[in-house]
């Protein structure tokens, strides 16, 4: 299956392929005929192969849907719901797409932004009654403009997405059909996904970890997606109960407010007995892997992905006790090597960047030359991650290499500081990161959410990272914090934390 026109017939006819909360399911043979009924609507519309579709629709089966559906023959560009009309004036003007998909009734400053840069604008309908899904597609033709109608095919672009842009101006990322359906057949394979098999989503599917894993992984599987309107700690086991799904896959802090709300729900916990849980998309601490695991008495399954991979690069093994605390675990679809500086690859044991290569890989950056030139080497892309692989394969991240603390010429591993400040009886989240040194130029910093009714100061926790850690690594400044700023998908972020803190 090397497109997305293909993936949608690995499921049986009268099964179940994405499902939402109190609503009908939409059958795999519904979801073929809607793939069917967006090429056709979409050439109509003037919008074929390889043309841009920005698409701002709120978390559900819908985006779910609608990702698949026009992904099959066109380029889909998914862009956060949240954002404001400067954010969708830069990121639409960047990708320049030939519409822009908004939900019916919707107030979204999106389309505002898209009326002033020329850009057409259609509205996704659905009713009620509708399966969750199913949706028509409201709005005037364009120009064809050398239309390629149909579906697409393996070499053609499926989705383009920006990078963080934490630290420079976002990238686009452009990834094949071939390098979607790839990723989803790595996720589905490593997780032993099977046609019974019932994901329920939190993720948000603006991002790909949500849209690869969650959704492509289960559709490869001939399975179902359960797509929630996005993470809410309270409803969470309200829809596990309701929904009683096989597995969730999420962000390690979304893990942490889980196991916040687990021994009130241990009674649903029992009853629906999940048969794995999934994190990735950051580093998950081993104290929050070893709660997850008594919790819900099922393998916490560590995997590692990144934007230009089309998400999965690495995953634990199934089954149970095959997992490695603190390791993403194994190659999980690209070969994956670890690179010094002069791109020689290393050995066994030795720390160096994490480089890939492999057919869900991105062939590089649009219009970005000078990106490219840096992040491919002899044929590797290189992660801009460190960590070393040891003689079974298990692969370890020891930080981003952006984020690596630079104290002096000290490079002290933020990840490292974390789990040392975690087993702390009181400490509930951590994150550590890089603070402004006027001589040293950075030093070590951060930022704590205590366990409900604990009480610590900042002297009380330094002391205690005395114990553990050499006096260069223990935090130089310790906020404690109600909640820690995240990122758009609920990823705690280090870089730019100082400023968001007034810290810099």
């Amino acid at each position: 299956m090397n497109t997305l026109g293909e993936l949608v017939n690995c499921g049986k006819a009268k099964d179940a392929a994405i499902a939402a909360p109190d609503r009908q399911a939409l059958t795999y043979d519904q979801l073929r005929a809607q793939v069917d009924y967006t090429a056709t609507r979409l050439n109509t519309l003037g919008v074929g192969r390889n043309d841009t579709v920005a698409i701002v629709l709120p978390n559900g089966p819908e985006m779910a849907s609608a990702f698949i559906c026009i992904g099959a023959a066109a380029t889909t560009a998914p862009l956060n719901p949240a954002y404001r009309g400067t954010e969708f004036d830069f990121y639409l003007e960047d990708l320049q797409p030939k519409l822009l998909v908004v939900e019916e009734g919707t107030d979204s400053p999106a389309a505002a932004s898209a009326e002033k840069l020329g850009i057409t604008v259609v509205v996704l309908k659905h009713e009620e009654t509708d399966p969750a899904g199913k949706f028509e597609l409201i709005g005037e033709s364009i120009s064809p403009d050398s239309l390629k109608p149909g579906l697409a095919e393996s070499s053609d672009i499926a989705l383009v997405l920006h990078t963080s842009g934490t630290t420079s101006r976002p990238k686009l990322v452009p990834l094949s059909q071939q390098n979607v359906c790839a990723s989803a057949r790595n996720v589905s394979l490593s997780l032993e996904l099977i046609s019974t098999d019932y994901c329920l989503n939190i993720m948000p599917l603006f991002h790909i970890h949500g849209l690869i894993a969650a959704v492509l992984g289960s559709i490869h599987a001939g399975a179902c997606v359960n797509c929630t309107p996005g993470f809410n700690a309270l409803k969470f086991f309200v829809w596990l109960e309701e929904i009683r799904p096989t597995w969730y896959t999420g962000v390690p802090t979304m893990h942490q407010a889980i196991l916040s709300r687990a021994e009130r729900n241990k009674h649903i916990i029992d009853s629906v007995k999940l048969r794995l849980l999934r994190s990735s998309s950051a580093s998950l601490p081993p104290q929050v892997m070893q709660d997850l695991e008594e919790t819900f008495d099922a393998p916490v399954i560590e995997a590692y992905g990144m934007t230009e991979a089309a998400h999965q690069m690495a995953c634990n093994p199934l089954p149970r006790g095959s997992q490695r605390p603190g390791s993403v675990g194994l190659a999980a679809g690209p070969k994956i090597s670890i690179m010094n500086q002069e791109g020689e690859l290393l050995s066994a044991g030795d720390i160096g960047e994490v480089v890939i290569q492999g057919e869900n890989v991105t062939s590089g950056y649009l219009n970005n030359e000078e990106a490219n030139a840096s992040a491919f080497s002899k044929g590797w892309f290189r992660t801009g991650d460190q960590g070393h692989i040891d003689k079974k394969g298990y692969l370890t991240l020891t930080g981003r290499l952006k984020e690596i603390i630079n104290r002096g010429g000290e490079k002290i591993s933020p990840r490292e500081v974390d789990e040392v400040l975690l087993d702390h009886q009181s400490v509930a989240q951590v994150v550590t990161f890089a603070i402004p040194h006027k001589k040293l130029g950075e030093d070590v910093a951060a930022a704590i959410v205590l366990e409900a009714g604990a009480e610590l100061d900042e002297t009380g926790l330094r002391d205690y990272a005395a114990t553990r850690l050499a006096d260069f690594k223990i935090p130089k400044k310790v906020v404690i914090l109600e909640e820690i700023p995240k990122g758009p998908t609920g990823k705690l972020q280090r870089i730019g934390l100082a400023e968001k803190l007034g810290l810099a």
